[in-house]
């Protein structure tokens, strides 16, 4: 079922489009450089195979799993041969490429550099810490997106329906299809798979349900609905169990929710969030964790950045608790909303234009630093809220010292306490 051009290629729209690296080395014979950047199944391998179809060049294929450098240089000898006699240019395909260590991706930058080959290097890991900088250089780097469900979905019917597939000789239940893309992953090698695997143990004449589906491929459908209630429950009950501190139950619907298909971006987003509502300052570092996951789905992606999702999850549930940070910020919207705003003190307002003087803006403002601890009486709130406590906080973790740290600083504020700075 492998696309034979590129009008047959699913998904990767960004890329295929009039104008681009893609279209310019297939139908206009341009001389270039391509790595390709993606999780499995995208379609790094995909097109390459379609510029060896649709050209006039002589296609190499090379796998950094198998092959060392003694193939790329003969491989590269043979274009520089075929260059020379006869004009016909060589498309060099490296798979897997960050495979390849430096010695061997510097065996490859000759033929880069002089156009002896046109390179196309795969790979799934991030080219900028597993390609040489070099390499990388005099390449252009297209990045492939897992495929999304509509995609799939074109896969899967195309595989049911093609004389390269199953011909129109299984069917398959919305059900299972919508089962298939879950497992898939974006995936549209697995999907294939998968697919193929099903209609072996299919029974004659009967369609492709999900329990055909389970049994072909041992995995068992999770009942979940990303735009459902089961979408919201598992969600509601992940977020509850991490703010219960229930280290096991989180982690639990977090399998639920990376077997089934959820975006791991939401997973982390919501993370993102959870830190700051419920541990806050009890435990800084929470923060800093949750977004780094975040990041570790964006570089790494699944199934990989499932542990540092878990990571992620484990650190939050164990962490101390705080909501002093949600309630103090929205204490502060709601008196805001009800008009609670007020004029900036005159001492704090801008005072670097000219003018600004005679108007006795900035007077009276006492710098911070000049003063003992950093810290000196003045009103900094306007008159309408001045005196407010909007963070209160709790006896938890971290943020247990921080109740004596802003005591000590509001009585210093607000003239209650003895100032050494008189």
């Amino acid at each position: 079922m492998r696309p034979r051009g590129l009008d047959e290629v699913v998904g990767q729209r960004h890329l295929l489009g009039p104008g681009t690296p893609i279209r310019q080395l297939v139908e206009r014979d341009a001389p270039m450089s391509l790595v390709l950047w993606g999780p499995p199944g995208t379609g790094k391998t995909t097109l390459a195979t379609v510029v060896s179809h649709v050209t006039s060049r002589r296609f190499v294929e090379i796998s950094a799993v198998t092959d060392g450098v003694k193939r790329v240089r003969a491989e590269i000898d043979l274009a520089r041969r075929e260059l020379g006699m006869s004009g016909r240019q060589t498309v060099l395909f490296v798979d897997e490429v960050h495979r390849f260590n430096k010695a061997q991706q510097d065996a490859l930058l000759p033929a880069v550099e002089n156009r002896w080959v046109s390179f196309i290097g795969a790979t799934t890991e991030n080219p900028f810490f597993s390609v040489i900088s070099p390499l990388l250089s005099r390449s252009l780097l297209l990045t492939l997106e897992p495929l999304a469900e509509d995609d799939l979905r074109e896969v899967i019917r195309r595989a049911l329906a093609d004389e390269r597939g199953l011909n129109g000789e299984i069917e398959l239940d919305p059900a299972a299809e919508d089962h298939l893309i879950r497992l898939a992953g974006g995936d549209a090698r697995r999907t294939l798979t998968y697919l193929e695997a099903a209609a072996m143990v299919a029974d004659p004449g009967k369609p492709v349900d999900v329990a055909v589906l389970e049994r072909a491929v041992d995995r068992a459908a999770v009942r979940y609905d990303r735009e459902g209630d089961q979408h919201y429950d598992v969600i509601s009950a992940f977020i509850k169990s991490i703010r219960g501190s229930d280290a096991d139950a989180a982690l639990h619907y977090l399998a639920r929710m990376i077997e089934a298909g959820e975006d791991p971006r939401f997973i982390a987003r919501r993370l993102i969030v959870h830190a700051s509502e419920d541990v806050g300052m009890a435990d800084p570092t929470a923060l800093q964790t949750a977004v780094a996951a975040a990041q570790a789905v964006e570089f790494v992606g699944l199934p990989e950045a499932r542990i540092n999702l878990a990571q992620a999850v484990i650190h939050l549930a164990v962490a101390p608790k705080s909501n002093a940070v949600v309630v103090a910020v929205d204490e502060a919207l709601g008196d805001v909303r009800k008009g609670l705003a007020g004029p900036v003190p005159a001492h704090l307002r801008d005072a670097h234009y000219k003018g600004a003087a005679r108007i006795g803006h900035g007077e009276g403002y006492k710098y911070a630093h000049d003063h003992p601890g950093g810290v000196v009486r003045q009103q900094y709130a306007p008159d309408n809220v001045h005196g407010r406590e909007y963070y209160r906080p709790t006896r938890h973790g971290a943020e247990a010292r921080f109740t004596e740290v802003l005591g000590r600083i509001r009585a210093v504020l607000r003239g209650t306490a003895r100032s050494r700075e008189n």
